[in-house]
């Protein structure tokens, strides 16, 4: 059975609506303005109601100098979850350089796919030499349909020169192009601090352990696409 949409409106004196005469189930009612005054500051607007048999009613409301917006209550909310990731393979790309940093990072991803119930066995880790590495290697992985996601983990420190901005600005862009490319997630776990001490507080500091939060968003999002995405 059809629902129907009830709307009430206070009008100035002298105006009413007018009803379309076409009213057959799943059609568009119209309700017109008659007698409406014609001031520049009086609006004119437009009230569609579309009944349905198959979702809620939707309500369509044009203004004068407005855009029209729909509300309806059919709208679909679709997420990731962090306690699925059974079954789920991953891999981490790891930058060999800074490995004082890279290291506990690393460990931090391993040990949270350990409690998130993420087996040894579907988790692949590869080294690279930096971080500037890390995109071509991690696009290749991605390519390679072995896996539902890839964690990049890297150090750059900023040092005398502007070699830092570069190789921080390559790292982001490959791991980005390498997700885009390939169409699996890539996660970016690349530390870019102005020192070492920052990296240090990031890779299982007081500032908490980076490595283990790219793992995190790993599961999540590799879930999102096995689940709702494919």
């Amino acid at each position: 059975m059809a629902s129907f949409v009830s709307t009430h409106c206070i009008l100035p004196s002298g105006v009413g609506f007018v009803h379309d005469q076409d009213r057959s189930c799943g059609r568009t009612n119209t309700l017109h303005l008659q007698n409406a005054p014609k001031s520049p500051s009086s609006l004119s607007f437009l009230l569609s109601v579309r009944a349905s048999e198959s979702r809620s009613d939707a309500v369509v409301v044009q203004s004068k100098g407005r855009s029209s917006f729909s509300q309806t209550a059919a709208v679909r909310h679709l997420t990731g979850s962090v306690t699925r990731a059974h079954g789920l393979r991953f891999a981490v790309v790891v930058a060999r350089f800074n490995e004082i940093v890279t290291k506990p990072l690393l460990e931090g991803a391993l040990g949270t796919f350990n409690n998130y119930s993420v087996q040894d066995e579907d988790i692949d880790v590869v080294w690279v030499p930096g971080s500037f590495e890390i995109g071509v290697v991690a696009e290749r992985l991605g390519k390679s349909g072995k896996y539902d996601a890839i964690v990049c983990i890297g150090a750059v420190v900023r040092g005398d020169t502007t070699h830092y901005d570069a190789v921080a600005n390559s790292a982001a862009s490959g791991v980005l192009s390498a997700s885009l490319n390939s169409g699996v997630p890539c996660i970016f776990g690349v530390l870019t601090c102005d020192d070492m001490d920052q990296a240090l507080n990031r890779a299982g500091g007081k500032s908490g352990n980076k490595g283990a939060e790219a793992a995190l968003t790993a599961i999540e999002m590799a879930s999102l696409f096995e689940h709702h995405l494919k």
